[in-house]
């Protein structure tokens, strides 16, 4: 008999001690950015760097990402989409899965880690914020695969308005050599563009770029140590090559967005979630408030 796993979705709060909720708003003032990082983030679309788990948080997950990867594993029916492969390329892998939050206590409570809360909250103006879905990404040593230059919200239009932010954190150090992540800064300023094949053609953005965005593409990379996290806007450029290198690079990606945000379409906004029609508010079981009200004043 085939066993299943518990759906964590059903759990808006902490269910482990991974991470401690400030008790105090003295607790709170530590995870705050400055007003010059809020201020960098929205002149170039992006802030890196930002300490986001420490040692033990890391190993935790990586833990757990080990034993979720396995397509066996009793909870694989609760994600949203699990391919353990998504390279076009066959000599290339990119294991790329979302719905982690659903399936593990580490991945379902980093969602309340409040240094990655306060930072979010800020940088989207203040607005009270909600879960939208998590991704992990991994590429193996030597032969990691691409994901293609692109913007986030090219594919959730089916959410509007667009009051989103993504925050991605390394799981393991990520350099130029293991296929970190790249930004176009400023390229949040150029509208919305349409959508290429996420893991196919590295530059298949730039069929869609006119002459003078061509100019300005000028991506820089993104070196973290693990534990670190990066933010950036829904429409910043970004991107990342392969991984030739004798390390693995693992990542989560969070993506939220603001309180009030609306369903803009009648089917399935993720895959196997009861429809949200169009014009209604994204809420309930699968999009929870990230900061009670305890942390909203902060």
């Amino acid at each position: 008999m085939k066993t299943t796993a518990k759906d964590l979705s059903h759990y808006h709060e902490q269910i482990t001690d991974l991470f401690q909720w400030p008790q105090s708003p003295k607790d709170w003032e530590q995870y705050r950015l400055t007003q010059e990082q809020v201020d960098f983030f929205h002149e170039y679309g992006y802030l890196s760097n930002i300490k986001l788990l420490n040692d033990q948080q890391v190993a935790a997950l990586n833990n757990e990402l080990a034993a979720i990867t396995d397509p066996s594993h009793p909870g694989n029916q609760l994600f949203y989409e699990f391919n353990s492969n998504e390279s076009t390329d066959p000599n290339a892998i990119l294991f790329h899965a979302l719905g982690a939050w659903r399936i593990s206590p580490g991945f379902h409570d980093v969602l309340w880690n409040p240094a990655f809360v306060v930072a979010a909250k800020q940088l989207l103006n203040g607005q009270r914020i909600r879960f939208w879905h998590d991704q992990l990404f991994c590429k193996p040593a030597q032969h990691g695969g691409v994901v293609a230059w692109h913007q986030d919200y090219s594919y959730w239009t089916r959410t509007v308005p667009m009051q989103h932010l993504t925050c991605w954190m390394g799981l393991d150090d990520a350099s130029t050599e293991n296929g970190c992540l790249y930004y176009v800064p400023g390229s949040h300023k150029w509208g919305l563009l349409d959508k290429p094949e996420l893991a196919g053609d590295m530059e298949g953005l730039f069929d869609y770029l006119d002459d003078q965005q061509k100019q300005a593409f000028q991506p820089i990379p993104i070196v973290m140590k693990q534990g670190y996290g990066t933010f950036h806007h829904p429409l910043l450029v970004h991107g990342s090559y392969a991984n030739t290198s004798d390390r693995s690079r693992r990542a989560l990606v969070l993506n939220v967005f603001a309180d009030g945000t609306l369903s803009n379409s009648n089917e399935e906004v993720l895959q196997g979630v009861p429809i949200i029609h169009k014009g209604e508010k994204m809420q309930g079981q699968f999009f929870p408030l990230l900061n009670p009200e305890s942390a909203l004043s902060q």
